[in-house]
C-alpha cells in the first residue's frame, strides 16, 4: 500500500506553461505548494514551458511566478530536478540558479527506493520522425545555440513562434505512430542503460504503463501525460509507481 507519509518522489512532464493558459499555471502553482511539498524530490522531465527563448527572459512576470514557486519548494526541503524537453532545451544555468533546480542530462540513470530507473524527456526515442530528429540534432549543438542566443530576445521569440506554427501544421500530416516512441529505440536505451527496472518519460502525451521484456529482462515503461487539460503526475516509493490525480485546492 502507498502511504502519503512514506518517502516518495514525483515525476511530471509536458506542462507547456504559458501566459495564455493561466488555469494550467494556477493548477501547477497549487501543485507545487501542496502535493510537491510532501515529496523528497520533484523531477520535471521537460517541456515545463511552452517555449524558452533563453535565460535572459527570467524577468518575464509569468516566468517569475513559476521560478518563485520552485524557489519556495526547494527552500522547504523538496529537491527539484529538470531534464530538457523539445520546447525548453535552452533552459540554462541562470534559470537553474534562480529556481533552485538541478539540471540533468538526458537520459539520466539513478536509483531510488531500491529501484534502478532511467529518466528521459522521450523525444529522442521517436526515431521514426526523421525530420524532427534532424532538427533536434541541429539545435542541440553548442554552435547553433550560441548563434541563436546571440540574437535579440524579441527576434528569438518571433522565430520560435513561427517555428511552432510550422510544426503544428507538419504534425497534422504525420501519423500518430511516427510521433510515438520507436520500440527498437526503447530497447536500445534499456540495453545501453543495463536494463533498468523503470523507464519514465513524457513527450508523447500518451500517458500509460507498459511492461517490456528486453533480452530476457523485464522493465516497466511509464509515460507521463501532459497538462493541457489537467495535471499528470507519477509517484514512486519503495513499493513502485502510482499515477496521482492532480486537482486544485
Amino acid at each position: 500500500m502507498h502511504s502519503a507519509s512514506s518517502p516518495h518522489s514525483l515525476f511530471i512532464s509536458d506542462l507547456h506553461l504559458c501566459s495564455s493558459r493561466p488555469a494550467i499555471t494556477a493548477l501547477f502553482l497549487d501543485f507545487l505548494s501542496s502535493t510537491a511539498l510532501q515529496a523528497d524530490a520533484l523531477y520535471v522531465l521537460g517541456d515545463l514551458f511552452e517555449y524558452w527563448a533563453g535565460d535572459d527572459d527570467l524577468d518575464d512576470p509569468h516566468h517569475q511566478a513559476v521560478i518563485t514557486a520552485f524557489q519556495q519548494l526547494h527552500a522547504a526541503g523538496t529537491n527539484t530536478y529538470f531534464i530538457h524537453g523539445n520546447r525548453d532545451f535552452l533552459i540554462g544555468a541562470r534559470f537553474a540558479a534562480a529556481s533552485g533546480m538541478t539540471l540533468l542530462t538526458d537520459p539520466h540513470a539513478l536509483t531510488l527506493y531500491g529501484h534502478n530507473i532511467v529518466l528521459s524527456h522521450g523525444d529522442a526515442l521517436c526515431t521514426d520522425d526523421t525530420d524532427y530528429q534532424r532538427f533536434r540534432q541541429q539545435v542541440r549543438t553548442t554552435d547553433w545555440q550560441a548563434g541563436f542566443l546571440g540574437l535579440p530576445l524579441a527576434t528569438r521569440k518571433a522565430q520560435i513562434e513561427a517555428l511552432r506554427q510550422r510544426s503544428e501544421q507538419e504534425k497534422s500530416h504525420k501519423s500518430m505512430q511516427i510521433m510515438d516512441v520507436n520500440g527498437d529505440a526503447v530497447d536500445a536505451l534499456l540495453r545501453a542503460q543495463d536494463y533498468p527496472a523503470l523507464l519514465i518519460h513524457g513527450h508523447t502525451h500518451r500517458p500509460g504503463h507498459h511492461t517490456l521484456v528486453v533480452d530476457g529482462r523485464q522493465c516497466e515503461r511509464w509515460v507521463l501525460g501532459d497538462w493541457y487539460e489537467q495535471g499528470s503526475c507519477l509517484r514512486l516509493d519503495a513499493t513502485g509507481c502510482l499515477p496521482l490525480p492532480v486537482s486544485q485546492g
